[in-house]
């Protein structure tokens, strides 16, 4: 592992990249510390440590900073993060599938793909716009603007130009970073605001660790630091094993004769992710779930009588409760096939093996490869879907049962720990592949044992 660290700055394109990779990552990270104007932080961020866990409120604020790298407890120019664009991407990724004119651009290559491209930065900008002043309406209505600016039109039109600017710029990064860094920009952006939030955990633990557990005051115990420890390694073993599992279906390419040569005949295989739709159903349900749990808690307000509202306030407000966890689950279950739905195009799929005279053994071409394919898919998704809900629901779980902050158990799972492994996983991947291209021994080659790659697709 350290001569695969080494072999990475022998490499003078690699070095570049990642050198230029970590520096974009640096000005994100300065720009985290910018202020926007006439805010009192110290407001703001006292608002989002009471509200972090246990209300509506607090799930719309922990679900956001996981696109935001946690800077809205500190309104900085950069606190809309890098959202909206992901937010036109996903849209975008529907649209295709909807309109013929947009698949037809996305079956033009690469020059039908950056149209695509363009049109989803040009939708970044008024989500941007509209995001930033739903923001800025809660900071008014809550009182986190100083007396004199509140309601001025200074206030909104630097507050408007600051959070959409921002986010506009992080796009730009992002795009830097694909064109001559390397890995994905945006999801590495995501990935830097995650990983900050480690060091808080850290020092919150080592702050409540107390050896013998006598002292009151303290709230870890050496037996829960161990809980955490073995919990965090299970969880993010499970995760790379799930992220890289597959179902392999096997292909048989036809034989074509020319002449005296015979050409094809080779056997490959059909890589179906088992967790297809990645961690898109995990945020969906995240998002759509705030609405009833402030739903529930509106109509308890107004009838408080009722002990029907009252018993759905109640459990919706609190993540660990069990009405709240099976319906988010069931909500994971449905947006996961959902998505394999709009994203998997089975007849699409079997259609193109046909044409490049590949067939799955035993199955015609066609329609009967197509059914094939779509109920493999169906079962892997089920598995997948089963997988996502433990991920999502461990945090919730611990900090409820356990009394431990959301912040620490966030690491145990949920769509933070998704996104790491993933990213990290690609950005090795394509290392690997900058080494390998250069006859470097990289992470995943073969070992001295000669047993395979270190990192291999779960079958």
């Amino acid at each position: 592992m350290l001569q695969a660290f080494l072999n990475i700055w022998r490499v003078p394109d690699l070095r570049n990249r990642l050198l230029f990779t970590l520096g974009m990552l640096f000005i994100y990270r300065l720009g985290y510390f910018i202020p926007l104007p006439a805010v009192d932080q110290q407001m703001l961020q006292d608002f989002v440590e009471k509200t972090q866990q246990g209300s509506a409120a607090g799930n719309l604020i922990n679900f956001v900073s996981i696109f935001t790298g946690g800077t809205l407890s500190q309104s900085t120019i950069f606190g809309l993060g890098i959202m909206p664009y992901i937010s036109a991407s996903i849209i975008f990724q529907l649209l295709v599938t909807v309109f013929p004119q947009l698949q037809q651009l996305q079956k033009e290559g690469p020059a039908g793909r950056q149209k695509i491209q363009e049109y989803t930065r040009y939708a970044a900008v008024p989500l941007c716009i509209v995001q930033a002043a739903f923001m800025l309406s809660f900071m008014q209505s809550q009182h986190m603007v100083y007396a004199e600016f509140q309601g001025s039109t200074l206030f909104w039109v630097c507050g408007l130009v600051g959070l959409t600017a921002g986010s506009i710029f992080l796009m730009w990064l992002g795009e830097q970073v694909d064109k001559y860094g390397i890995g994905n920009g945006a999801s590495l952006i995501i990935t830097a605001g995650i990983v900050a939030h480690m060091p808080q955990a850290i020092g919150i633990i080592v702050q409540g660790f107390s050896l013998s557990g006598d002292d009151a005051s303290k709230n870890f115990g050496a037996d829960t630091v161990l809980f955490l420890v073995v919990t965090f390694v299970l969880v993010v073993a499970g995760s790379i094993i799930i992220t890289q599992g597959q179902r392999r279906i096997p292909i048989q390419q036809a034989k074509h004769t020319r002449g005296r040569r015979v050409y094809g005949g080779q056997k490959s295989y059909l890589p179906l992710r088992v967790n297809h739709g990645g961690v898109m159903p995990i945020i969906f349900a995240s998002s759509l779930l705030i609405f009833p749990t402030m739903l529930f808690g509106w109509i308890h307000s107004a009838f408080p009588t009722f002990w029907l509202w009252e018993f759905l306030s109640r459990n919706f407000q609190n993540w660990a409760a069990f009405p709240h966890i099976l319906a988010y689950i069931v909500m994971i279950y449905f947006f996961a096939y959902f998505w394999t739905t709009v994203q998997f195009q089975p007849k699409e799929m079997a259609t193109q093996l046909r044409d490049h005279g590949s067939f799955i053994p035993g199955l015609r071409p066609g329609p009967r490869t197509a059914e094939y394919l779509e109920t493999v898919m169906e079962r892997i998704t089920y598995v997948g879907a089963g997988f996502l809900s433990i991920i999502a629901v461990i945090p919730s779980v611990v900090a409820g049962v356990f009394d431990i902050p959301f912040v620490v158990s966030s690491f145990l799972g949920g769509t933070g720990l998704l996104i790491c492994v993933s990213v990290m996983l690609d950005l090795i991947q394509r290392i690997e592949a900058g080494l390998m291209m250069r006859n470097y021994q990289g992470f995943l080659a073969t070992g001295g044992s000669g047993k395979g790659p270190r990192i291999r697709g779960r079958q």
